[in-house]
């Protein structure tokens, strides 16, 4: 059985193809491995194609086909469930395609592989050739095909075999008007709004007399045909190359265009994974963010279109190595941390081999952890110098499949080259790309005054003054983090955050010197407290990057520029930094797009590993969605599903989980935060027993009116707010479960027992209230006092929120606003001028005086004495 097919997701080129190969093979059946482009799926909704009897994959015995003829196509990831029957022996492979015959992996036995504008007039030719001749609706298909991948025969890739094709397709009698209705057809609201999006994040950068132009766009759904754009922003900017790089949900888009043999899109996309020739091509992304997309098609860029560039221009140094007698698992642990594939291997002063990530877990698979690396690192490599053009390291990169180079000067190891991260620390020139959006222009002057707006005149001047002294030093010095992220929303923040780009402890050590204040330093992290004389603090860091040894752990930190400390932040709408020296004073920094997050409302991570390396982000997450009123970004959001399913916060230790517990609780409406957590499924965390049950919602509302209430009503009053909402959220838990959970987020001891205690108390004193009430006996305001005067207030808010009885509501309500300041005027000394011997007596007559003065039996100090009297007569 013949069978003919083309790659998932096809376009018209592909059908084109198709139905031209239909001619050549008469007994095949055309099948299609995937889905279809948008405009394929639009064509086969409103036109008669049915006629041309595909067949469904379902239906097809993938052990009945002989011949596999396939279009458009090279790559054995590209055909769907067909990769399958790639090694069956006997089976044939015609492959018709358009694309550099070394683009894919998929050796062919027959067809006809050669560059040229479409796929469909290779086959057109072939069939002229032959004499054959075709009906108008295949004619016309063909031409939809042809006119798709050659632009109207306008793209720099269109050959005269494309031409030659279209004029015997139209003698044909292909139907132009069919073909223009499809190829010209409107754009959708979704994707205007996305060209309207990509045009104001473009950016075109000049690499090596090359212009490269390069464009940005995130949206949480799916928006189809991309090409369209790019063809279109590519013709509206008049751009040499173009770049779109597009994250929808959890996959990243990239359509590259050129009409410069200088970038070679085909080559450069065929990096991520995808394909395409010289002058188009795309790739779909699902491992990476669009951070992480941008950063490695920068490096690649600088690779690909920079041939003549050579090693020393590229190289990272000074190089980490390893010595010989290093083992396998101490290997493993530092590629980890520095996060590269391969180290050098030093043996006495000499390099003397190179151990790969690759090498290492294989070895460490098979249990030779404790053997010394020595005994397999690669021994043959390339010695590179550093006049060693890039293209020679590039080819031995492709044609030894490795991804290490070594630059030796003098028989010296001097740097390396390598493929992956390492480039981006490497390269001194101007980033291609840093996500510093041209769509939300921010001059110095508009940051400078809002900060004039929203700050007060005190903080504007220590901000000139660390500026000042950051010059003085001759260090940089930033405002960083949410203090910036808050200015910008219009919010405020006294929290003042300062990096520094250099020693951040001799800064923080000056700047109080000089201001009268006093500094706590913490040399191993590179941090600092500045404590001014009215207490007015301020954090001060050494610019740093930080890894983590494993899920949950704490981070390991070293020195590192401003652009690697914002990167390790934990979401876009932090990374945002203020330059306070006077020359730059109010230049804002962006990065990462926190702008553009701001503007949209949305919460974004960096990476896609930042739910594993510190898990406490998922609860910060949620915090600032809820807070700010923004959402988290649906790859974000599943990046956290994921966390969640890997249990990667049973990982942290109690008191990480209850420090960020406690910051949603202290938040002003914490409710829709724990509704969030709930719905993510991380109440378990704190108990496995946990659920946001609609009783336990009930509680949480009373909480919230209970504590809005009584703040109203005691401004001054301080009291822990989160510990009320953490025991009506526990409160389905019973009193071990509960001690349990105290246990589990390591609450302070002293205070969990008092937490437990009082906890208990207050069930048995609101049992005993509500019983009161319910029988309708008589409850005085001193049987108010003596019930609730031990508790605390987050007990006594707890259980207003928790009681169902208005009646027991009002009790507490007067004990706080009349009762609990009540105190006798009599004492010990009055007492005893009344003659009442020393002893247990006294707190008996004095208890009893307490309970009149709340009864309101007695006013004055005289009603006080005079009750005494008659008491002690009676007696």
């Amino acid at each position: 059985m013949d069978v003919i097919i083309t790659h998932i997701n096809a376009d018209f080129d592909c059908l084109g193809a198709m139905v031209a190969a239909k001619r050549l093979y008469p007994d095949a059946l055309m099948v299609f491995p995937g889905s279809q482009e948008k405009s394929m799926r639009d064509f086969f909704l409103k036109s008669t194609s049915y006629v041309l009897n595909f067949t469904r994959l379902k239906d097809i015995d993938l052990a009945q086909v002989t011949r596999l003829i396939l279009v458009d196509c090279q790559h054995s990831s590209r055909i769907g469930k067909f990769a399958e029957l790639l090694h069956k022996p006997g089976l044939e492979i015609h492959i018709y395609d358009h694309h550099p015959a070394s683009s894919g992996d998929i050796t062919p036995s027959g067809g006809v592989i050669r560059e040229c504008g479409s796929s469909t007039s290779i086959i057109a030719t072939i069939l002229r050739e032959k004499g054959m001749e075709v009906n108008p609706t295949e004619a016309t298909l063909m031409m939809l095909g042809i006119y798709e991948d050659t632009g109207s025969l306008t793209f720099p890739s269109t050959t005269v075999d494309d031409y030659l094709a279209a004029a015997w397709l139209l003698k044909q009698d292909a139907n132009l008007n069919t073909v223009a209705d499809f190829i010209t057809q409107e754009l959708t609201a979704e994707q205007v709004s996305l060209l309207n999006d990509l045009l104001k994040s473009l950016k075109t950068t000049t690499l090596n007399g090359v212009d490269v132009s390069i464009a940005n766009a995130s949206v949480d759904y799916y928006v189809g045909d991309i090409a369209v754009l790019a063809h279109m922003m590519r013709d509206m900017e008049n751009l040499q190359a173009l770049f779109l790089v597009v994250g929808m949900g959890d996959r990243v888009y990239i359509v590259a265009r050129s009409r410069i043999p200088e970038v070679n899109v085909g080559d450069i996309l065929r990096e991520f994974g995808g394909g395409g020739h010289a002058t188009a091509a795309s790739a779909t992304v699902k491992e990476l963010t669009s951070i992480q997309v941008l950063e490695r098609l920068e490096e690649i860029l600088k690779i690909k279109v920079n041939p003549l560039r050579v090693a020393g221009d590229i190289m990272s140094s000074p190089v980490k190595t390893l010595p010989a007698t290093t083992t396998l698992e101490e290997a493993r642990e530092l590629l980890t941390r520095y996060n590269v594939n391969a180290m050098p291997v030093m043996e006495k002063g000499k390099m003397v081999g190179i151990i790969s990530r690759r090498i290492v877990e294989k070895a460490m698979y098979h249990g030779l952890g404790n053997l010394p690396i020595s005994e397999y690192m690669h021994t043959e490599y390339m010695k590179a110098t550093p006049e060693t053009p890039i293209a020679e390291i590039q080819e031995y990169f492709i044609g030894q499949n490795r991804r290490f180079v070594p630059i030796f000067e003098h028989r010296q190891l001097i740097g390396v080259v390598t493929r992956t991260d390492l480039l981006r620390y490497m390269y001194t020139g101007e980033a291609l790309y840093d996500l510093a959006r041209n769509n939300i222009p921010v001059r110095s002057k508009e940051v400078v005054s809002l900060m004039n707006k929203h700050l007060s005149p005190r903080v504007v001047q220590l901000l000139k003054d660390m500026g000042m002294t950051g010059e003085l030093l001759g260090l940089p010095v930033y405002a960083v983090g949410g203090f910036v992220r808050d200015l910008l929303l219009g919010s405020e923040n006294l929290d003042i955050d300062v990096t520094v780009e250099g020693d951040g402890i001799l800064f923080a050590e000056t700047f109080a010197r000089d201001f009268g204040g006093r500094c706590k330093s913490h040399r191993k992290f590179g941090t600092a407290v500045i404590v001014l004389p009215d207490d007015f603090k301020i954090d001060v860091a050494s610019t740093r990057l930080e890894y983590y040894e494993s899920p949950g752990a704490l981070p390991t930190v070293e020195r590192s520029s401003l652009k690697m400390d914002l990167y390790r932040r934990d979401f876009t709408i932090n990374t945002l930094a203020i330059k306070l020296n006077p020359q730059e004073y109010g230049r804002l920094i962006d990065y990462f797009g926190a702008q553009r997050d701001l503007q949209e409302k949305t919460v974004r991570v960096l990476h896609n590993l930042s739910f594993v390396e510190d898990p406490t982000r998922v609860l910060r997450a949620i915090r600032f969605e809820q807070r700010l009123d923004f959402h988290i970004a649906k790859h974000t959001e599943n990046l956290i599903k994921n966390a969640v399913k890997m249990n990667f916060l049973e990982k942290l230790g109690g008191k990480r989980l209850l420090a960020e517990l406690v910051h949603i609780l202290r938040e002003k409406d914490p409710l829709r935060a724990v509704e969030r957590m709930a719905s993510l499924g991380l109440l378990r965390f704190i108990h496995p027993d946990l659920r946001l049950a609609p009783e336990t919602r009930r509680l949480l509302e009373e909480a919230w009116k209970t504590i809005s209430w009584f703040d109203l009503l005691f401004l001054e009053r301080r009291y822990e707010k989160w510990a009320v909402y953490f025991l009506v959220l526990c409160d389905p838990l019973d009193n071990e479960r509960f001690w349990g959970t105290c246990t589990r987020l390591a609450v302070n001891e002293h205070y969990k027992e008092k937490l437990f205690e009082m906890r208990k108390k207050a069930g048995e004193i609101l049992e005993e209230m509500q019983k009161r009430v319910e029988r309708k006996g008589k409850v005085s305001r001193s049987d108010i006092y003596h019930w609730l005067k031990e508790l605390p207030v987050e007990i006594l808010l707890y259980m207003m929120a928790k009681t169902g009885s208005e009646e027991v509501k009002k009790f507490i309500s007067l004990h706080f606003t009349q009762l609990q300041n009540v105190r006798c005027l009599i004492t010990g000394e009055d007492l005893k001028k009344l003659g009442v011997p020393e002893g247990p007596a006294y707190k008996k007559i004095l208890d009893m005086v307490l309970s009149a003065r709340l009864n309101n039996l007695v006013q004055s100090l005289e009603d006080e004495l005079r009750m005494v009297e008659k008491t002690l007569h009676e007696v």
